[in-house]
């Protein structure tokens, strides 16, 4: 190869594309964006920090940029959580963008993924008592017995389980067990799978119907998050 040629590729080692071209003993070098002053920026959906914490850059985004930059975006700080701020703080990836190119000169700032994130601020939680923890669950298992039992005496359960016992036996049975028990036991293996929880203890990955429609609560939640504090903005701004 020429030695030119080789001497521009050397120099050329930061260069993300490089086409060459050699005609002639000449050489056509046409550099295609540089990666020294390039800084990829993707801001994540969603972070908790706790009261007067100092959020930066590198707890609000992934970042890609060359080495002699990135340690230093990385620890910049872009926002002091304070009293005023409560639960939620939403930021904009404008304002990290800004911060970055005061720190980098010339800095080409490309952002992927989401343009906000969401920091969630987490106080302190009290303790329970047990006694209002017992309310509770005496509560919860009241009310889902009774549903259960209203279900069944609107359906007429007793009497369809009767003649079910009827049709299979021949015999007449107030208080068929021998069909009631196991259908009482499957009630509950049901919506043990149907939950998949059994406690604590998942049975497999596959997400419950309860965990998908808590998880679509929480999307909507955000947006309605983002979308007011872009309107509160709005008419601080205005």
């Amino acid at each position: 190869m020429h030695p030119d040629a080789i001497q521009l590729l050397d120099n050329m080692k930061k260069t993300r594309e490089s086409i060459l071209f050699i005609k002639d003993e000449e050489i056509h070098v046409r550099e295609v964006n540089n990666l020294e002053n390039t800084v990829y920026l993707r801001m994540y959906h969603k972070i908790q920090v706790y009261p007067h914490e100092t959020v930066y850059v590198k707890d609000l985004a992934q970042v890609i940029a060359d080495e002699k930059y990135c340690h230093k975006i990385l620890n910049l700080p872009v926002y002091k959580i304070s009293e005023k701020d409560r639960n939620f703080v939403v930021i904009d990836v404008m304002k990290v963008i800004n911060k970055i190119s005061r720190t980098v000169n010339g800095a080409e700032v490309q952002a992927i993924g989401p343009v906000q994130s969401i920091v969630e601020v987490i106080y302190k939680k009290k303790r329970v008592s047990v006694g209002f923890f017992i309310l509770i669950w005496m509560l919860l298992f009241l009310g889902a017995a009774l549903t259960i039992i209203y279900f069944h005496e609107d359906v007429s359960m007793g009497a369809a389980q009767q003649r079910i016992y009827k049709m299979i036996t021949g015999k007449d049975d107030k208080h068929p067990l021998l069909f009631q028990i196991p259908y009482s036991i499957g009630l509950g293996a049901g919506m043990i799978l149907f939950f998949n929880h059994f406690f604590r203890k998942r049975i497999n990955e596959e997400p419950s119907p309860m965990e998908v429609e808590m998880f679509n609560y929480q999307q909507d939640l955000d947006q309605y998050v983002i979308m007011n504090e872009k309107d509160e903005g709005a008419k601080k701004n205005s």
